[in-house]
């Protein structure tokens, strides 16, 4: 039985509560847990290696007051919208899924593909840390490690405001002419514009629950957090919210 966390709330303490979590399972002191959560008020997180000033537009989303903040993993900068994108995290043991991080991803990864699949898209995965619908983006992931114990967090973009995403994100030209597009909102799509209806919240969330049941061969069990989860996420935060710990490249 894995547990299932379901909330919303401040990039930085979702951030902080993603790193408890990881740092508490490194210790065994808690359950296989997902969250599947909404980061509210919308903000933009970026990797650990990123630089900031390279990878975010600072004077469109200071001008927006768009928080911007640190991710402890790493990969791209990544638009949570409020009203568009559900981010999950898996923290897990690391006996419970492959050692081998290419598999881990693809493991992981393929709840989203089965979410998908709930809605009638085919999405596939894509190295290292992608799923693609129609040979576009709709979820990204990156992870974290502890003695232990494997962090995993993503987006599944269903409604994402993706003017805004190109405004707010800095993506480099070579990255594009890779992909062979010109703007970042040719290389990525969300469920709604793939299914040509809205889809809301809600649905969303309950075919990520299925679809990492499937995947996983797993049965969710909804929970609660402790207070002990709650105490490490309160101390955490404190660095996120810091200029330090977000500039700090």
């Amino acid at each position: 039985m894995w547990r299932l966390l379901i909330d919303e709330g401040p990039v930085h303490w979702q951030m902080a509560l993603d790193e408890a979590l990881l740092v508490l399972k490194s210790r065994e002191k808690i359950p296989n847990t997902i969250r599947l959560y909404v980061i509210k008020p919308s903000a933009v997180t970026i990797g650990y290696f990123q630089k900031i000033s390279e990878s975010v537009n600072l004077s469109y989303t200071r001008e927006k007051r768009i928080p911007v903040v640190r991710r402890v993993t790493g990969g791209g900068a990544v638009l949570h919208d409020q009203d568009g994108e559900i981010t999950y995290s898996v923290t897990v043991s690391s006996k419970d899924i492959p050692e081998n991080v290419l598999e881990s991803y693809k493991v992981i990864c393929s709840g989203v593909i089965e979410a998908l699949s709930i809605f009638g898209l085919q999405a596939e995965f894509v190295p290292v840390n992608d799923v693609l619908v129609g040979g576009k983006k709709i979820s990204g992931s990156a992870q974290a490690r502890r003695s232990g114990a494997v962090m995993q967090h993503g987006t599944l973009m269903y409604n994402t405001n993706l003017e805004i995403l190109a405004r707010a994100l800095m993506v480099p030209k070579a990255k594009l002419v890779d992909h062979g597009v010109r703007s970042i909102t040719e290389r990525v799509t969300t469920i709604s514009t793939s299914l040509g209806r809205k889809v809301d919240k809600d649905e969303v969330i309950e075919s990520l629950k299925r679809g990492f049941e499937k995947a996983l061969g797993i049965t969710l069990e909804k929970g609660e957090l402790t207070e002990e989860e709650i105490k490490l996420a309160k101390k955490l935060e404190r660095k996120y919210i810091s200029k330090e710990w977000n500039f700090r490249r």
